[in-house]
């Protein structure tokens, strides 16, 4: 498990996809937290990017520090409100690209694995029976003798759902330092390519790519 000490890329590294008086979506880079962390060294973390550049600005979801991709914001109360409820009800299109350590035999496939909310090392989760539900689909894009490229759909959004997921199927995220092996990259292969939600304003589905640099 990665003990390294929090070294953040800096503010320039976030690129901003999109922004207007009620929304904010940058792509963040891996290695940042989304929402500060515990201690004043873990304070620099996307959020507060995005503060600077910004003003006030509020927290609608989270990417894993390791996950890079898209990421949104709110910048006022009533946008949070709505936006966060569209997460909630599971009406936001999430996906994501993953590079895999092997490749299954199929082209597509759902991995319907429940979690579980707690866990006594607070920095990972479980497969536990009774679990909460959480179901991800995926296909594959391409593959080598080693490796396989995924398109993830999360239909639900638990902590460390797409990691756990992978590495309990028997295919972990190359670069995963919490259920794979972190030495099999030089990051977590894992990326938030494309988002799909609801203007809270002008109540149009609004897309959002970010392709994967990996």
């Amino acid at each position: 498990m990665n003990t390294a000490p929090y070294c953040p890329p800096p503010p320039e590294k976030q690129s901003v996809l999109f922004a207007d008086d009620e929304l904010i979506v940058v792509d963040k880079p891996s290695g940042l937290l989304s929402v500060p962390g515990r201690g004043p060294e873990k304070a620099d973390c996307a959020l507060s990017y995005a503060k600077q550049a910004f003003g006030e600005v509020l927290t609608v979801h989270r990417l894993d520090m390791d996950t890079s991709g898209i990421l949104l914001f709110a910048r006022t109360k009533s946008s949070q409100s709505f936006l966060s409820k569209q997460f909630e009800c599971r009406r936001v299109v999430k996906v994501y690209d993953a590079v895999i350590e092997g490749a299954p035999s199929d082209a597509a496939g759902t991995i319907d694995f429940p979690i579980a909310k707690y866990s006594k090392n607070r920095l990972i989760r479980h497969i536990e029976l009774g679990g909460q539900q959480a179901i991800t689909h995926w296909e594959m894009v391409s593959q080598t003798p080693s490796t396989g490229r995924l398109k993830l759909h999360p239909q639900t959004g638990r902590s460390h759902q797409l990691r756990l997921h992978l590495s309990a199927a028997g295919y972990p995220i190359l670069g995963d330092p919490l259920y794979g092996e972190a030495r099999s990259a030089s990051r977590l292969l894992l990326h938030a390519t494309r988002m799909e939600i609801q203007h809270p304003k002008q109540l149009n589905i609004i897309r959002f790519d970010a392709p994967a640099a990996f």
